[in-house]
């Protein structure tokens, strides 16, 4: 299986996702066609650049005027309007529902309707994330994973003024990701990078095993005392012979007999943010035949040290078992569908190329059942139709 691991070391934005892109050598000229038929004027210059030595490309979306606080209802409608696949239309309205979904979280908007975009409205945004679809398309990518995302630290100056590293809207996009702050300053993940990478990304963590194939160095704007580069690999990744994808995860076990059952959802939740994959709860039978319970926690490696924070400080566990496993996994990704109720990301799981499982995201049903009024079942329903419609494709 092709896949491009992102190794965001100096942070990622999104002219650095299309800079690696064209390292690796994707066509500048196929990617302008690729483009053309979005209604927005512009003009994409690609140039060969070196930070702290190392070359790399650096990506430029050149306008002459700019719509800065389009809306998000604009921008899909914008992406709906060109002429771009249907696959690449459904993928970049699900970066921008995301984006808009931050921005409404970040100043408290009840509605992602009212949501106004301004940095991240602007066309070279729309062109960035557009131009990094069609790229990885292009490349005939299957995969994406990711290292932890460097966040930088300090102020950043935007449209409401000076803001924390990481800006508020990129903090709300990266919850639930592995992130890590330098000594770096300056803002080295920006929200259409946290957009794109949290949109493709099927794993995130160390670099899976691999036979690469190629390297490529897409570079920022700012000089950096480190290389203010995003390095992509591109290569085969190791598989069962279905397809699956084979990965390293650690599980953390404890039991526990003395501990209020109440407070199992509060460990849950914190552990979830803290990156955990999966956690579980088992009835066990424990000494002197006191009832308990087993408590499992799957995570990748760079999560553990918090995730055992959070067992000792928060249950009533005096230690936790650690152990290595290897975990076949099917190929999965993220589309967004449109129903009646409003849009509703689902999770498509894949074996090779055909497709086994579509899942509806539970949250996005519950709030569309709550803001239309009706049953959540009917909105599962809903979105199961459309997948046969719209998305599932011919045996799949």
């Amino acid at each position: 299986m092709k896949t491009a691991y992102f190794d965001c070391f100096s942070g990622i934005s999104g002219n650095m996702v299309l800079g690696a892109l064209i390292d690796l050598g994707l066509d500048v000229d196929a990617l302008r066609e690729g483009l053309r038929s979005l209604p927005v004027e512009y003009s994409l210059e690609a140039t060969r650049v070196t930070k702290q030595g190392i070359a790399g490309t650096y990506v430029e979306v050149i306008t002459s005027t700019d719509e800065a606080d389009r809306s998000l209802p604009d921008i899909l409608g914008l992406i709906e309007r060109s002429r771009l696949s249907h696959d690449i239309k459904e993928q970049s309205k699900a970066v921008f529902l995301r984006l808009g979904e931050a921005e409404a979280r970040v100043h408290g908007l009840g509605s992602v309707d009212s949501v106004v975009l301004h940095e991240v409205g602007e066309t070279d945004t729309i062109v960035d994330v557009v131009g990094s679809l069609i790229g990885l398309k292009m490349l005939e990518v299957d995969a994406v994973a990711c290292s932890p995302l460097n966040l930088g630290k300090g102020l950043v100056s935007c449209h409401h003024g000076l803001l924390p590293v990481p800006a508020p809207i990129t903090a709300e996009l990266v919850k639930g990701f592995p992130v890590f702050a330098g000594d770096v300053e300056g803002e080295l993940t920006t929200p259409t990078g946290a957009a794109i990478i949290t949109g493709v990304a099927g794993s995130f963590g160390d670099m899976p095993p691999m036979r690469v194939q190629g390297v490529g160095y897409g570079a920022g704007k700012m000089d950096l005392s480190i290389p203010n580069l995003l390095r992509v690999f591109v290569g085969e990744t190791a598989g069962s012979p279905e397809g699956d994808v084979i990965e390293r995860v650690t599980v953390l076990e404890t039991n526990i007999d003395d501990m209020n059952p109440q407070l199992y959802e509060h460990v849950m939740e914190r552990l979830f943010e803290a990156g955990a994959l999966d956690v579980f709860l088992t009835p066990v039978q424990m000494k002197k035949n006191r009832p308990g319970t087993l408590l499992s926690v799957v995570a990748r490696s760079e999560a553990v040290s918090g995730l055992v924070d959070i067992l000792l400080v928060e249950s009533t566990t005096l230690g936790v078992r650690v152990s290595e496993r290897i975990r076949y996994a099917l190929s999965r990704s993220t589309r967004p569908i449109e129903t009646s109720f409003g849009q509703v990301r689902v999770k498509v799981a894949c074996r090779g190329d055909a497709v086994v499982k579509m899942v509806p995201e539970y949250e996005d049903c519950k709030r569309a059942a709550r803001n239309s009024g009706v049953p959540i079942a009917q909105v599962y329903a809903e979105v199961q139709t459309r997948w046969r419609e719209v998305c599932s494709p011919p045996g799949g």
